[in-house]
């Protein structure tokens, strides 16, 4: 199927792009800690080929517990994901929960992200759409592919072609995510498709306080969604995992990050036309 490519800042994703990584931390910790972890990002994709988009999250809105850390909000951590894009020379892709936060964030970001749980709100994803930027809608966990026209249509109505949809695992609670494999060529019918490796790792609510995982699974799953035929992968990794502010137990770790890479783009390489 020839299936134009979306551009995100200069870096496609989908078309005659082979496989294109959006990686950074969960959230955004500090400008140093950023800037630490897209630079060695950037420099592991530029070694192997392989676009870059480097993704933090300014606010996590969804956090599990009250106390649990959400980032520095929406103009320091605006001005923390310009300074990535300034020095490191990558386009930024960043959450955004709220209509209002669409315009202020389109004037710095390359791409908009809708989280999974609001995959279906229709406010978010038309001001999203209105900054004419890239918008990722990250699949609602309890959408099926095929649903993921609706949101598709939202976002087209603005006029905004610039769409990528990314899979991350099925089912609300029980504390497990399930990953159907097909759900990547049905919502290419839409737009090219971006697999979350490691958030398709989580464990939801999994340690009570806190959404557990299990990593060990994350380069089973990447090279089964780049068989399928997934155009990006979308992995959060961190130079301490232990010591994450998010995502503790899912993040990749960041000196692995080049393996993990390494045996993914051999898989593309294998796997021929789609």
């Amino acid at each position: 199927m020839d299936r134009p490519g979306v551009d995100i800042g200069g870096v496609t994703i989908g078309g005659e792009q082979l496989l294109t990584v959006i990686a950074g931390p969960c959230v955004i910790e500090s400008q140093e800690h950023c800037l630490k972890v897209g630079q060695r990002a950037a420099d592991v994709c530029r070694r192997l080929g392989l676009g870059y988009v480097f993704k933090a999250s300014f606010d996590k809105a969804n956090r599990s517990r009250l106390a649990s850390y959400r980032g520095p909000g929406l103009e320091e951590g605006l001005k923390i994901l310009a300074a990535v894009k300034g020095r490191l020379g990558v386009p930024v892709l960043s959450d955004i929960h709220e209509p209002q936060q669409a315009a202020p964030a389109g004037e710095v970001l390359d791409g908009l992200q809708i989280p999974a749980f609001l995959a279906r709100q229709t406010d978010l994803l038309l001001a999203a759409g209105r900054t004419g930027k890239a918008v990722n809608i990250k699949k609602g966990q309890f959408l099926a592919p095929e649903e993921m026209a609706g949101p598709v249509e939202k976002v087209r109505s603005t006029g905004n072609d610039k769409i990528v949809l990314t899979e991350r695992g099925t089912f609300f609670g029980y504390h497990r995510l399930v990953n159907d494999m097909t759900a990547i060529e049905r919502m290419q019918e839409f737009a090219p498709v971006a697999f979350d490796v490691t958030h398709s790792c989580q464990l939801p609510g999994g340690e009570a306080h806190q959404s557990g995982g299990q990593r060990g699974f994350a380069p089973l799953l990447a090279r089964a969604a780049v068989a399928a035929g997934a155009d990006a992968l979308f992995i959060e990794t961190h130079d301490n995992p232990a010591k994450a502010l998010s995502d503790s137990s899912t993040v990749w770790p960041l000196e692995r990050l080049e393996w993990l890479l390494s045996a993914c783009l051999r898989m593309a390489e294998g796997r021929g036309s789609r």
